[in-house]
């Protein structure tokens, strides 16, 4: 994402940006920055309807620009393709103020974006990371079984499935594997076409092949085969830096088992998906202990932050960006208080999990955040359900997180 303009006030959190999307991935940090009660301004097609003295009406579709008060979402992450609902908030020639509009962010095209609520510290972040060239980092992975591939691309914020081969195998039988092998050559072939379709060889990326038994390894053996005798250069170069690892099957899912390896870690040890699952396993790995250091939940993560256990000497909080696509103003300045507090005050580090990783979706199941201490609180649990008992009796309803729209 190209950062076009900026007149951003620092100190009130007032003002714009306005954004070129180049690529795809682009449209997700959009979508992440994009928030409901934001005020858009984007190019869109508007059908405008006339009436003539006599009576007859006639439509055509006009192209205009247009600024919208933010109501909600869709983002399609296979499609790379963001819609944006809202009401027009500046009328102009062939709009009225309030109208309904939806507006289809594109790439190659400008849009501005005004903060309703001003540019907290989670959307500063969020604009950085956007627009800041060496955040690229991303790896082709390929996970595969007999007659079944699924080529993804694994983004630093997104997983995302490219592409889907399927190809009948007929099974090996005794003496007689020529149809096997032919439907087996087959398959390979249409997978790596398939595949250097969506691959830019002259980027070298790494490439990670994952399948059950030796399929991922058999087929290894074959790029590298069609490389020489195509006299494919670059097809030559990926080869090295191609990545083999055993899944339990052939099927997507498979993926978030295989990036939790450690020589899968290890090969990606420079990204931020590696980096967050590391943090989720070490999390895991103390919930487990349960020796105290390791809490999920909101009540229980803020109490701890509260007692100064998410501070400097590792102390860690692991917070979703889902919590800060909340419809609700209140819900989303009570974790950037949050936020800030751990990074400001305490000194301990802030994790934004993406919602469309593995990391992220284990994170879900944990209420979308939770926290590493610094030192152990046992009795943090006992505390919470005795604040929400006395809340209950009070009559008073327990603050929770609100769901958020994904």
């Amino acid at each position: 994402m190209r950062l076009i303009k900026q007149s951003i006030d620092r100190r009130t959190g007032a003002g714009t940006a306005t954004l070129l999307p180049e690529e795809p991935e682009d449209m997700w940090h959009a979508y992440n920055l994009i928030r409901p009660h934001d005020v858009l301004r984007a190019s869109a097609v508007r059908k405008v309807t006339t009436a003539s003295a006599t009576g007859a009406t006639s439509s055509k579709r006009v192209h205009t620009t247009l600024s919208i008060r933010v109501t909600g979402s869709d983002f399609d992450a296979a499609g790379g393709q963001l819609h944006v609902m809202g009401q027009v908030a500046a009328e102009n020639e062939f709009v009225g103020l309030g109208q309904a509009h939806t507006l289809d962010l594109e790439l190659q095209r400008n849009f501005t974006l005004e903060k309703a609520d001003g540019w907290d510290s989670i959307a500063i972040d969020m604009l950085k990371e956007a627009t800041d060239p060496t955040k690229r980092a991303e790896t082709w992975a390929v996970v595969m079984q007999e007659g079944l591939a699924n080529i993804c691309l694994i983004t630093e914020h997104q997983t995302i499935l490219r592409q889907r081969v399927e190809v009948a195998i007929p099974r090996k039988r005794r003496g007689g594997t020529s149809d096997h092998e032919k439907a087996l050559e087959r398959y390979f072939s249409t997978v790596l076409s398939t595949l250097l379709r969506q691959l830019d060889l002259s980027a070298q990326k790494p490439l990670l092949l994952a399948s059950p038994g030796f399929t991922a390894s058999s087929f290894q053996s074959y790029i590298k085969a069609h490389a020489l005798s195509s006299g494919n250069k670059p097809l030559q170069a990926l080869v090295p830096s191609i990545l083999i690892a055993h899944s339990s099957s052939g099927h997507v899912h498979a993926l978030a088992e295989v990036l939790k390896s450690p020589a899968v870690l290890a090969r990606l040890s420079d990204t931020k998906y590696a980096r967050e699952t590391q943090l989720m396993d070490k999390f895991m790995a103390l919930l487990r202990a349960d020796d105290g250091r390791a809490w999920y939940g909101p009540r229980e993560v803020e109490r701890a932050v509260e007692k100064g256990a998410v501070g400097r000497g590792g102390g860690v909080l692991l917070i979703s960006n889902a919590l800060f696509r909340s419809q609700d103003v209140g819900v989303r300045r009570r974790w950037v208080k949050l936020v800030d507090r751990v990074r400001e005050v305490e000194g301990g580090e802030v994790r934004v999990l993406s919602s469309a990783h593995e990391s992220g979706k284990r994170l879900e199941g944990l209420g979308d955040i939770a926290a590493i201490l610094t030192f152990p609180i046992e009795e943090l649990g006992d505390e919470v359900d005795e604040e929400v008992e006395r809340e209950e009796r009070e009559g008073r309803a327990p603050l929770e997180v609100e769901p958020t729209l994904l």
